[in-house]
């Protein structure tokens, strides 16, 4: 195994790659040869439109759904900061003047 990667190796280095290995390199990128990737493919694809078509959804139902999921996220997010900022103030308005209190009480000292 060790002197076939050397070979292939030494190969790619002198620019000399041949159509073995350049299927071979193909190959260990899609993880199997191509014709069963291609077979693959149209399966899954052949199952995902069947269920698209059951539901009625398009390309872009999906994709807008998607969008909108991630739209939904980001503002619940900043909602959620919104609160949580509204908290901080509402606390400091209490704790920052008694902090400077307290400072100038002890600087006396």
């Amino acid at each position: 195994m060790a002197a076939k990667h050397v070979s292939l190796r030494r190969a790619h280095e002198s620019g000399h790659l041949n159509r073995e290995t350049a299927l071979s390199a193909l190959t260990r990128f899609l993880g199997d040869s191509p014709l069963r990737i291609i077979l693959k493919l149209l399966v899954v694809s052949f199952l995902v439109g069947l269920v698209m078509n059951a539901f009625g959804w398009s390309p872009m139902d999906v994709f807008y759904g998607i969008q909108k999921f991630f739209i939904d996220l980001w503002n619940l997010g900043f909602h959620a900061i919104d609160r949580f900022l509204g908290y901080i103030l509402l606390g400091a308005a209490i704790v920052v003047p008694a902090f400077i209190l307290l400072r100038i009480a002890n600087y006396r000292k």
